[in-house]
């Protein structure tokens, strides 16, 4: 078992798709509103279950399909994800458990490219709902991002 905070906001349950983009989509007091949520699916197989390790210090997250065991970067992770590394850790729930569905919410600039990205996970065996890691997208044009949750 992976040692791993419980993130704020942790009260929620849901059990499905629109719960987890509903949590997401909630006003964040003195935070960007989520625009666009963007449910994880596996490329290879169409899974929508998970194992999600997280680089805190890059700010970059990877699931990894616990269907076929692919795993894909979310959003631009993969030009910060430093493979020489140890992994910061996977993401776990106050639960204990290791196996989500997730979906990243982002926030637009009005020009439509991607200002804030979010991921949400909803914990597979309890149903509590998460965000677990957010970062800044400084760049543009950035609306690509929208397909790589």
């Amino acid at each position: 078992m992976h040692e791993e905070p419980t993130p704020a906001g942790f009260s929620k349950r849901g059990a499905t798709f629109d719960d987890l983009a509903a949590f997401l989509q909630q006003p964040d007091p003195g935070g960007y509103p989520v625009q666009a949520v963007r449910e994880c699916v596996c490329r290879s197989c169409g899974g929508r279950s998970f194992e999600v390790a997280l680089m805190e210090e890059e700010r970059a997250a990877r699931r990894t399909c616990l269907t076929c065991g692919e795993s894909e970067f979310i959003a631009d992770s993969e030009e910060y994800w430093d493979d020489d590394t140890e992994v910061d850790h996977y993401c776990a729930c106050s639960c204990g458990g290791e196996e989500f569905a997730g979906a990243v919410g982002y926030s637009l600039r009005e020009d439509g490219d991607v200002r804030w990205v979010f991921v949400g996970l909803r914990c597979l065996a309890c149903g509590g709902l998460g965000i677990y890691e957010d970062w800044k997208i400084s760049y543009g044009p950035s609306a690509f991002l929208l397909d790589r949750a």
